[in-house]
């Protein structure tokens, strides 16, 4: 089975949000949730030296994530309805409408907090890595929007060949142990490791995504 997985240069984004808005309009999302969301994560301190200079070890970065579709997805896992499952041809985790019974099961069983449940349609939400635009042999439509090209979508196993320096998580997404995801990210020379507690997400109640009703 092919895998199909994101690829992130985090030495690229700028945190634009390009990437997120036209994921949000080609889905036609309320303003409460998005599929791809941007992270700003900022931390570190300034030190005083003994001749009264100043030393900062201040670091900023952006980190764009949607669906990890992940090796062992704890969403398809844990779903109690069967309403999410992978993709047996591109390895992608889907969702079916017909069977979600909108019980946030997904929600809160994801490490990524990547799903939500739409309280006005009773139904969860997710990224499906653009499948219909996959089977019209045209790239994820953030993939596409990109203006600095910070990402691709394709094979993991080709990506992760391709970047041989990329890894499969960077703070303040969530390890990667438990769900594998299918994600390969160049680091920038500012990046932490997964589970990093010397710094913060900056912008929480933009990322947080919610179960209000649209609008």
């Amino acid at each position: 089975m092919t895998q199909y997985g994101f690829y992130f240069d985090s030495t690229r984004c700028t945190g634009c949000r390009t990437c997120e808005m036209a994921c949000k309009d080609y889905n036609d999302l309320p303003v409460t949730y998005a599929y791809r969301r941007v992270y700003d994560y900022e931390g570190g301190d300034w030190t005083t030296g003994d001749d009264g200079t100043a030393t900062t070890t201040a670091f900023a970065y952006h980190v764009s994530a949607a669906c990890n579709h992940c090796a062992m997805p704890a969403c398809v896992a844990k779903c109690p309805q069967g309403a999410l499952e992978k993709d047996p041809d591109t390895g992608l985790v889907l969702h079916d409408d017909e069977k979600c019974i909108g019980c946030s099961t997904c929600v809160k069983s994801c490490p990524y907090e990547v799903p939500v449940v739409d309280i006005e349609l009773m139904k969860s939400r997710k990224c499906d890595g653009c499948a219909s635009r996959l089977a019209e042999d045209k790239r994820p439509i953030c993939v596409e929007a990109c203006p600095l090209r910070a990402l691709e979508f394709g094979d993991i196993e080709e990506l992760r060949a391709a970047h041989p320096d990329a890894v499969d998580g960077i703070a303040p997404l969530a390890s990667p142990d438990e769900t594998q995801p299918s994600i390969a990210i160049l680091p920038c020379p500012a990046a932490k490791e997964p589970g990093d507690t010397t710094g913060v997400v900056a912008n929480p109640k933009e990322v947080a995504n919610t179960s209000e009703a649209s609008e």
